[in-house]
């Protein structure tokens, strides 16, 4: 099985001014630009947890679609049902290639006059490239607001206050994400921290079984394998890009991976990397690759954590063993078989 990653080779961005604030420790790709964490990353985590506050994520790319038709034309190319997208509404979207593949994982957001939405660190040229190539005759206009805008996230049950300057919210189970101008962000620090790391975010995103672009999927991924139907896929729309081969997986029900939660041996020192091989307990490292890790993290209360990409017949009861360690490994079941 395939490990290869969709994470990209952009060049990395200007690094955040957030990484001068004290314990601030640069993060790894592909969150470079921002802070891995200040200094503790239980207590950010815990932070987070309690809805205390913000991750700064200025290193994602923000790309606007205004226009009068704006809502329509994106229902075209988008897995989701945006035509009447309410204002104020946010909602998560995928862009899949002509054979179902995730190209882009999006959540947007309309304001009234203009989409906002935030991708994966180095992915808005592609996305743009792609938006311009469709925009033929629709009344639409195409923005990289990246430069001047920046996206920060608030936990859920964060009170803290949206300030005025805020271009735009989008408001998703997991907290808000806010646009902001890009020269607000360290005054925003001030009034709203503490500042927490992106290992911090990424922790309790896998806790939460919530995939993400470039880590949980490759260049192979469909939506069907991370659970992106029903969230990013309406199933009773049509018309977009890749939408035949979404149909014929739902009707079949065979996706050829899924996606499962690992509760990992605390006893290893080294955490499982990206693309690390999954092999069953049974079989030890001479075993057959059954699937690759795509993220792990050390939480504050489950220890060490991890998603992983199995193939689709691996039974749920099966002990499994990671990387070169052969850490032992637990499975949960997110995707079912």
């Amino acid at each position: 099985m395939s490990s290869s990653s969709s994470r990209g080779s952009a060049a990395a961005p200007t690094p955040s001014p957030l990484l001068n604030l004290p314990g601030g420790v640069a993060a790894e790709a592909p969150d470079e630009g921002v802070a891995a964490h200040y200094g503790d990353l239980f207590k950010e985590q815990r932070a987070l947890a309690d809805g205390t506050g913000f991750v700064d994520l200025s290193h994602r790319g923000v790309v606007t679609v205004s226009g009068e038709d704006r809502l329509s034309w994106l229902h075209l190319l988008l897995t989701q049902h945006v035509e009447q997208l309410p204002a104020g509404r946010t909602t998560e979207a995928l862009i899949l290639s002509a054979n179902g593949h995730i190209e882009q994982a999006l959540q947007l957001v309309d304001d009234g006059t203009t989409v906002w939405m935030h991708t994966e660190p180095g992915k808005q040229d592609e996305l743009l490239s792609y938006l311009e190539s469709m925009r033929f005759f629709y009344r639409v206009e195409i923005a990289d607001r990246t430069p001047e805008v920046a996206v920060v996230h608030l936990p859920a049950g964060s009170i803290a206050d949206v300030p005025g300057s805020t271009l735009a919210v989008q408001e998703t189970p997991h907290g808000r994400d806010l646009f902001l101008p890009r020269g607000e962000l360290t005054g925003f620090a001030a009034a709203h921290g503490p500042a927490v790391g992106v290992l911090a975010h990424e922790a309790l995103r896998v806790e939460a079984r919530r995939p993400r672009l470039g880590m949980e999927t490759d260049h192979r991924t469909i939506p069907h394998e991370v659970g992106w139907i029903g969230s990013a896929v309406h199933l009773e729309k049509g018309c977009y890009r890749g939408q035949e081969t979404v149909a014929r997986v739902h009707n079949l029900g065979k996706p050829p991976r899924r996606l499962v939660f690992l509760h990992l041996d605390g006893s290893e020192v080294r955490l499982p990397a990206h693309g690390d091989a999954v092999r069953l307990a049974a079989e030890g490292l001479e075993g057959r690759q059954i699937g690759f890790v795509t993220t792990s993290a050390r939480h504050h209360e489950l220890g060490p954590i991890a998603l992983a990409l199995v193939k689709r017949n691996v039974s749920p009861d099966a002990e499994l063993v990671v990387g070169p360690d052969a850490t032992a490994a637990a499975q949960e079941v997110v995707v079912a078989p």
